[in-house]
């Protein structure tokens, strides 16, 4: 048996990651029977106080234990964890010393969507690959800038330590996980009884591009402005350098301490989220999406853009466009 403990934080938690977990698990558990094998999860809601209530009392979840009454566990489940994130980390501070002493007991640890916050604040992450909604990614970077995020990803694997990515993926590790530990045959089986996609592991066409402007770099934030006001021209860094009066070696190292993109990439975001706007809209081709955004080469456009959103342009208006989703 796996035992498997799904924390249940105080303030406000995700509902969905520790319901969603504890339901996914129990069906698991369904079909390893109806094979004929034995369960393979105890699964438990563990967490610092007997009743926690939730949305402003709109729910209470009871635990079924308190962390003191874990003197062992094989998977420790980390959900989301809403509002101020720092607080919350204050809030829930007391499981902190336990998650440590459980995964140097051989404990095995997974967080959902920003539920990474709270698991690096452990320090476990340090070094690490981790996965967090991509709306979050750069708060994450700068409250952790020892880990190696990677806001791309739908899920992270390293040594025992698991994350993913935003919001719903979360059900993406736990098919992953299940499949880790009951075989692919359950694991195919979980994902069609819930429909989920299996083998997903970006999340890079969710991703909506917003320019990280939360600095007091104001030459940055003038040239990020003006990036994104003439997106469709050709703009260069010595450009922008000499506009905002700075040396190209100093915009580029002040840019991406800022905005956590280089100055080329930061161009061909915004370019690419333009691109996926009018995508989205339908009514140009994907020639005429190309040019209106700035680019010539129509190569180098569907490069940059399988790059920045994991698919290619028509695979894009495939799956998002008004006029495919009306007809």
């Amino acid at each position: 048996m796996k035992h498997i403990s799904i924390l249940v934080p105080l303030g406000h938690s995700s509902l969905p990651n520790i319901d969603g977990t504890h339901q996914v698990l129990s069906e698991a558990n369904g079909f390893l029977a109806a094979m004929g094998r034995e369960p393979l999860f105890t699964i438990r809601l563990v967490g610092l106080s007997k009743e926690t209530t939730q949305r402003n009392g709109l729910y209470t979840i009871c635990p079924d234990c308190l962390i003191g009454e874990v003197t062992k566990t094989d998977l420790i489940i980390i959900p989301a964890m809403h509002g101020d994130l720092e607080k919350a980390i204050e809030l829930n501070k007391a499981f902190i010393p336990w998650i440590i002493q459980q995964h140097s007991g051989g404990a095995q640890l997974a967080s959902f969507c920003i539920g990474s916050f709270f698991l690096a604040a452990t320090g476990l992450l340090k070094g690490k690959q981790c996965a967090t909604h991509w709306q979050l990614a750069n708060q994450f970077r700068n409250m952790f800038p020892d880990v190696h995020l990677v806001d791309d990803k739908i899920m992270t694997e390293a040594d025992g330590i698991y994350t993913s990515g935003g919001a719903y993926s979360f059900l993406n590790l736990l098919v992953y996980l299940i499949e880790r530990y009951a075989g692919r045959d359950v694991a195919i089986l979980v994902a069609k009884a819930f429909m989920i996609d299996i083998d997903r592991f970006s999340q890079s066409p969710f991703i909506i591009f917003q320019g990280q402007k939360a600095h007091q770099d104001e030459p940055v934030k003038k040239a990020q402005e003006f990036i994104e006001q003439n997106f469709e021209e050709k703009i260069t860094v010595d450009q922008l350098a000499s506009m905002f009066a700075l040396g190209r070696r100093s915009l580029e190292r002040r840019f991406k301490k800022a905005t956590s993109n280089t100055v080329t990439e930061y161009i061909q975001r915004v370019k690419i989220e333009a691109a996926k706007k009018d995508l989205e809209a339908g009514r140009k081709n994907i020639n005429e999406v190309m040019y209106e955004v700035g680019y010539n080469d129509v190569k180098a456009f569907r490069t940059t853009f399988r790059k920045v959103t994991g698919l290619s342009p028509v695979e894009y208006k495939n799956k998002y466009s008004k006029e495919i989703l009306t007809a």
